[in-house]
Formats: C-alpha cells, structure tokens, sequence
C-alpha cells in the first residue's frame, strides 16, 4: 500500500516543533524535525520529504534561506513557511520565493493537518502533470485492448489476476504487439490506477544518461547539471513504472536498477541523500532474455525480480481472428479524427488483410487501416486502397502484388498525388515523409501529372 507522507519541521521553538510533530504523527503522517535551519537541510539531504514546515525567523540561518536551499536542492518538497510576525508583506515575499502556503502562529492543529493535505494534493498535481505531458510525447496505441481470440482471452484473464497485487509484471511480444497497452490495462485496473503511470523507453535512452533519467539528479553532479531534477522514480511513486525494451539496459545500469526494485529506494546521481518510493514495476521485452541471461547480457538475479508473473502477447499472425475486429476498431478512429466518411470494408479487402503476414503486428495494422482511410476513394475501402509490405496470399485481384516493393511504394505514392491534385506538401504529410524525400521519389518513377 502506499507509505505515509514523511513532513520535515524545523522550528528553533522546541513546544512549537515537538507540537507539530505530534499533531502530524497522529493524523497519520511520518515525521522529522530539526531546531535550526541547518539541521533541517541535513535532514533534508540525508530523507525524503514530501513537505516542509519551516519557521520564517529563527537565529542563524533565516527561514527564507532555507526556503532557497530547499527550492534549490529538493525541489520536489512543497515548504510551507510560519512565524509569530505575520505580516502581508512576509507572506507574500515567502510566497514569490516558492512557498506554496503560509501558517500564522498561533494556528490550530486541523489548520496544520489541512495545509499539509493541501500541499500534497498540490504536489501529486504537479507530478500527475508532468507525467501527463510526457504521455502526450509518447504515440499511445489503441485505449483499450481489443480482440477476442482465445490467446487473447486468456492474456484478459491473466491481467484480471494480477492487477490487484504488486506482483512485477514481464510482458513479452514481438514490437508491435500492444506490450505497453497491457502494462497500461494492468495500472488501471489496480488499485494504483489513479496514481503515475510513468513509461521508460529504455530502448531510445543514451546509456550514460539513463542513470538521471531514473534517478533524476543534483544541480552541478555532471556538465549541464544545472539544477536538480527529478527522475522517473521519483515521479512514479504511489504509482507504476514501466520499462518499455529492458532488454536494452546495459550490465552497470543493471545493478543499480536491481537495487532500486528490491530496496525501494534511491540517491540522485550526485546526491547523498536516499529518497524512498512505493512503486510498482513492469518490464516488456522484445527480446528472449532467458537467452541473453545465458549468453551473460542479463543479470540472472534481475530477470527473475522482474519476471515473477510473465504475460506472453501472441504476434497477430496467430491470432486472426482478431485482424477483423481491430481493423474495425482503428477505422473508427481514424475516421472520427481525419473526419472522413469510410465507414467499412470490402470483404476483399478483409480477406486480403487476413492473408497477410503482419510481421509489425498489431501497429502495423493500425498504421494500414490509417493509411487505406487516406487513400480510399469510395465509403469501403477496397483491395487496391490496402498497402503491405510483404507478401499477400490468397488476397485476390486486385492485393498488392507478392514481393513488389518498389511497384507498391510507387503506387502508393502516385494515388497520394492524384488524391491531392499533386500538391507536393499535402501528399507528403498523409505518406509520412517530407517534401525532399517525396520529389525525390517523383523523380526516381518518373511520375508526372500528366499521367
């Protein structure tokens, strides 16, 4: 279950400190206090807080020059300031400086449980945002998961079965089969689902940099450190990670994400201070791992810490009966957001896209269905609005023909003039390349607009 929220005091005023302190415990939170700015800041360095309680006027250090410290430090921690001395002027000043709320002593206890709520409602907010904002960077797939084969059911029962533990997940699939969509069915139907689901493209990430990218890291800890971040960790917490390709991690990060897993906690690179979680992990590989763990590309100890309960996803060559059902499913998407007027398929069509191999799967699919909405000329889309990358058999007269590449790319390309009235830029767009590429292959075809 999630861990209590851990609140740091620092106050010179012992009864005011031992006070808060008490209050908070027994309202359910964890916490720490320090009577001068700083041991607050030691504290700081050395645990993981969610919010600070610091006093504006104490002897040494001042509350505002911790206030800056911690900004600058831990800038996870949501600081709220108090004092005797409360003025407009203070509060406003303590607030442009990054305060997020203000408490004038003497307050009561239900005032302080009520700020603190506020500032950790106030903080899940800021990292449900910036978790948000990297999802929207992401190309999601399909919302639900979608088919009904057999080898599909059962992948929907196992998901049902796991969910609600914390058990780590390995899901395993070819690329394109819907890996991160399962890991994103289990998150929501956990208990977690309304906390972080934050995704690691471990396969897009620089080996030297994947270390901050998980941890996050301390202002000044490499070049271009130029202030402290948070990592994927971090913004996770309460919630689930997931590992897109971790089969791609090299030995070194191996060990460190090993330790993370099992200890639930971690530093920032360039940092002392260990910063403690609650998240849960799933991992999706493309690879067989058991072969690299052989072969002593994986550690044997991490493989079996991520692979508790492995979710094998079947390639979509072996589930056809499922290549109907989520064709119909994208042309409802893609019609609903290009606003086109398709509203099915030709049973040509349909037996021509389950002739085919799909060796990219169910994103293979989807990019098809995308593309023949495109291209279709008519309410159905028909063998000749389809475009395959391989061979089709048994896909009738009018299927791509077997093996034809370049014949097909021309075609394809020749359609998206005619369709655009050789508008070059337009064209280019709905083909998925740019003007210089496109006017590259007009010449290589030796297209024209008189054809």
């Amino acid at each position: 279950m999630p861990v209590a929220a851990n609140i740091l005091v620092i106050d010179d005023d012992e009864s005011m400190r031992l006070g808060c302190v008490e209050t908070l415990s027994q309202n359910g939170f964890r916490a720490r206090a320090a009577g001068n700015g700083a041991g607050g800041l030691q504290l700081a360095r050395e645990e993981s807080f969610d919010v600070a309680i610091v006093a504006l006027r104490m002897p040494g250090m001042s509350g505002m020059e911790v206030l800056a410290k911690l900004n600058e430090e831990n800038p996870s921690i949501a600081v709220v300031v108090m004092t005797r001395y409360a003025t407009i002027e203070s509060a406003v000043e303590a607030i442009r400086q990054g305060a997020f709320d203000y408490l004038p002593k003497p307050f009561s206890p239900d005032l302080l449980v009520t700020v603190v709520n506020r500032a950790l409602d106030r903080k899940q907010l800021a990292l449900e945002n910036m978790c948000l904002r990297m999802a929207l960077k992401e190309k999601l797939g399909p919302e639900t998961i979608v088919g009904d084969s057999p080898p599909m059911a059962k992948v929907a029962k196992l998901i049902q079965k796991v969910a609600p533990t914390d058990a780590t997940v390995l899901v395993i699939g070819e690329t394109g089969v819907g890996k991160e969509l399962v890991a994103r069915a289990v998150h929501h139907q956990s208990y977690r689902r309304d906390k972080p689901f934050v995704a690691v493209d471990c396969a897009a990430l620089v080996e030297n940099l994947f270390e901050s990218e998980l941890f996050g890291h301390v202002r000044g800890a490499f070049t271009g450190a130029v202030a402290t971040t948070v990592g994927k960790f971090e913004l996770a917490n309460n919630g689930t990670l997931f590992f897109d390709e971790i089969g791609n991690i090299g030995p070194e990060v191996q060990v460190k994400l090993l330790r993370a897993i099992q200890e639930q906690e971690f530093m920032r690179v360039g940092g002392s201070q260990r910063i403690k979680v609650n998240v849960r992990i799933i991992a999706a590989t493309n690879t067989d791992l058991l072969r690299d763990m052989k072969a002593g590309h994986f550690r044997e100890d991490l493989f079996y810490r991520l692979s508790v309960v492995p979710i094998q996803i079947p390639p979509l060559r072996e589930r056809r009966e499922d290549i109907r059902v989520l064709a119909h499913h994208f042309l409802r998407k893609f019609s609903a957001k290009r606003n086109r007027d398709v509203t099915g398929f030709s049973d040509e069509a349909l037996q021509a896209m389950e002739a085919y191999e799909w060796p990219g799967n169910v994103r293979e699919l989807e990019n098809t269905v995308e593309r023949a909405l495109v291209m279709a000329e008519k309410k159905i889309i028909e063998p000749g609005d389809l475009f395959f990358y391989g061979p089709v058999q048994g896909g009738g007269p009018d299927a791509p023909a077997e093996g034809h590449l370049v014949e097909m790319e021309k075609r394809e390309i020749t359609l998206a003039l005619q369709r655009f009235h050789w508008q070059v830029g337009k064209a280019a767009y709905y083909l998925g390349i740019n003007r210089k590429t496109l006017r590259d292959k007009i010449r290589k075809y030796g297209l024209s607009e008189l054809q």
